[in-house]
């Protein structure tokens, strides 16, 4: 890959949730748009910063893609600009976006005390942020659904293609079960797994297993890896920890729990389903770190 020709210095800041990492930097009038060749040069280990994903904070009324939130919800006046490791654009991303709340309050752009909710708009449509006095932040990521079409999923370490269940919450995932915490662990996901047949934008593809028991005081408790598109195995990811407690949920069948700890190998998150009057609604909660800021040549 060329490197891009230097045009100014970028004050970036690193950042990660449950170890979901990226980089994070402010455009409030959407005038600096990275390349995807950019994206990628930041987001490489070895000669950028390193990250799974590149997140711009623009304002949503400069924002020409989700202007038209604001009719619906005028406060969302951030906009997270989210692009894979490979320069490609994705809806949003749950991990992310609690990264994105709280670069937005190291930087003092917005104002959100504990207990109290922000709306941020991102390309899924706008997704309420809570905070609690621990500091953590749960997201409401709106409705979810399942995806036509059935899929098998082939990876290194499996010794056959396996059934799957396709979840849309707002991000493309495929979901498979696996029969034991050591199948888990000798997954080789160092190459994507194959996907039968492929979807047409691609997709996460979960791997999960479930503990036993299953349900520990009223919440369920699953393990899950992951091969995320445009990047590659990652330590977490938010929708697709969301897509895992969906899919163990549908297949426990009556009685399984709304609640649900997902055990992720960069630490735990929890999902939880709740009832609206526009349908169901799932929300997403763990922590978010920021790691440093710097400024680099782009």
């Amino acid at each position: 890959m060329k490197t891009p020709t230097v045009t100014q210095p970028l004050v970036i800041t690193k950042g990660h949730g449950t170890g979901n990492d990226f980089v994070l930097f402010t455009d409030p009038d959407d005038v600096f748009r990275l390349s995807p060749g950019q994206v990628r040069l930041l987001a490489d280990r070895h000669r950028g910063v390193g990250a799974d994903g590149v997140i711009r904070a623009a304002h949503t009324a400069s924002s020409p893609e989700v202007v038209h939130l604001l009719d619906d919800e005028p406060q969302a006046t951030w906009f997270m600009d989210y692009r894979n490791a490979d320069g490609s654009i994705s809806e949003m991303c749950g991990n992310g976006v609690r990264v994105f709340v709280d670069y937005l309050l190291a930087e003092g752009l917005v104002t959100f005390e504990a207990g109290s909710t922000i709306p941020i708009a991102t390309r899924a449509g706008i997704v309420d942020v809570a905070r609690s006095a621990s500091g953590h932040y749960q997201v409401d990521m709106g409705r979810w659904s399942f995806s036509e079409g059935e899929h098998t999923v082939r990876a290194r370490g499996l010794d056959v293609p396996r059934p799957s269940l396709a979840i849309t919450v707002p991000n493309p995932h495929i979901v498979v079960a696996l029969a034991s915490r050591d199948e888990l662990v000798d997954l080789d996901l160092s190459a994507p797994p194959v996907v039968d047949p492929v979807p047409h934008n691609g997709a996460n593809v979960e791997f999960v297993v479930p503990s036993d028991p299953l349900v520990v005081d009223g919440v369920g408790v699953i393990r899950m890896r992951v091969h995320e598109r445009g990047v590659g195995e990652t330590l977490s990811c938010g929708t697709g920890a969301i897509a895992a407690a969906l899919a163990t949920r549908h297949w426990a069948g009556a009685g399984a729990p709304n609640q649900w700890r997902v055990d992720v190998p960069g630490g735990t998150l929890g999902v939880r389903m709740f009832a609206t009057q526009e349908g169901e609604h799932v929300s997403l909660s763990g922590p978010a770190t920021l790691v440093f800021t710097t400024t680099v040549n782009i």
